[in-house]
């Protein structure tokens, strides 16, 4: 898909139709998040913080629970 960058006052907008707002389930006032790797942009739904320090607490718990076993596997 090809769009392009309207200016809007002293910025530039990237104006999304409703077909891809709906199959990405955002809409006006959604908030996401912009990355960049210097050539390409990435626009996504911001990591649910929650979620992940949940991850984290799961995860340590493996470490503690398994680590030396993961660490034998991985032999």
């Amino acid at each position: 898909m090809v769009k392009k960058l309207t200016r809007t006052g002293n910025s530039v907008a990237l104006v999304l139709d409703k077909e891809l707002l709906e199959a990405t389930g955002l809409d006006a006032g959604s908030t996401v998040e912009v990355s960049t790797d210097g050539r390409v942009i990435v626009i996504s739904p911001p990591a649910d913080k929650r979620r992940l320090s949940k991850l984290d607490a799961i995860l340590g718990k493996l470490d503690r629970r398994y680590g030396a076993v993961f660490k034998k596997l991985a032999e």
